[in-house]
């Protein structure tokens, strides 16, 4: 079982190195970087699996490991050191190339998204460490009986079956995440596709000589429908508000439209 776990994981990881029709940019390169370092680690990783099989193979039968014969598999600073420098080259590089406001919100909106999956994947696990607990419901419904009752006693004294604060928290950040990145996902999407919202950015930068690409930061206030733009580098900031009115969704959208896919395995027709 572990071996497959690890196996799973591996196949999760594995990544193969862009191929670039020229010589690669400064920000290129560092992907590169990252993705050699990161195969280093995942040789080791492998290898773990391999000598772990064996280890455990001959410990059965009574086969003894010698010192330091799974060292191959170990992950030395050096590896660490050469996955973080490559990790800070790709948080450091610019990748902002929009050229128009349309390809701003496209940037946006993919960011958000791979945000709004890392936060799906907390939700889960912090719904499945609640679920244990709701799982002595199942004995307590049953238990008429003093052995019954015994044994329900016995799981809550487990922590495993009892939910506490920190589990709560923990779930409930976890919600307060997959709101907050759908929704910035969804309006920058829902920008990106609104031809008068991007049209008037665009002007905006046109008339300042604002190159679109060297943004700094963007926002989306959903309480007052605002976007807020701002280019650091060239000194200015803007504002555009009252454009996604009708794409707004309640709790009552949200619900359908999880019954909705939960029934047809897909959100297409919303």
């Amino acid at each position: 079982m572990l071996s497959n776990r690890l196996a799973l994981a591996l196949l999760l990881v594995s990544v193969s190195a862009p191929a670039f029709a020229q010589a690669p940019t400064a920000g290129e390169q560092a992907i590169q970087d990252l993705i050699s370092s990161i195969q280093v680690i995942e040789n080791r990783l492998e290898l773990s699996i391999t000598l772990t099989n064996g280890a455990v193979g001959y410990a059965t039968i009574g086969g003894v490991t010698e010192d330091d014969a799974m060292n191959g598999a170990l992950i030395s600073q050096a590896m660490l050191l050469a996955y973080q420098d490559a990790v800070a080259a790709v948080l450091a590089a610019d990748y902002n190339t929009a050229n128009n406001a349309q390809e701003l919100f496209m940037q946006q909106h993919e960011g958000a998204m791979a945000n709004l999956t890392a936060a799906v994947d907390n939700l889960v696990d912090a719904s499945f460490v609640i679920n244990q607990a709701l799982a002595v419901q199942e004995l307590a419904a049953v238990a008429d009986t003093r052995p019954e009752q015994a044994a329900l006693q016995g799981m809550l004294q487990d922590s495993t079956y009892t939910i506490e604060l920190g589990e709560v928290v923990a779930y409930n950040d976890a919600i307060g995440a997959v709101e907050s990145y759908a929704q910035q996902a969804g309006a920058f999407m829902a920008a990106a596709n609104n031809s008068d919202l991007t049209a008037s950015i665009d002007s905006f930068a046109a008339q300042n000589s604002i190159t679109m690409g060297a943004y700094t930061a963007v926002t989306y206030a959903q309480s007052i429908d605002e976007f807020i733009i701002e280019w650091g580098m060239d000194g200015y900031t803007s504002g555009w508000n009252g454009y996604l009115t009708s794409e707004m969704q309640s709790a009552n959208d949200l619900y359908n439209a999880g019954v909705y896919f939960q029934q047809q395995g897909t959100y297409a027709g919303l």
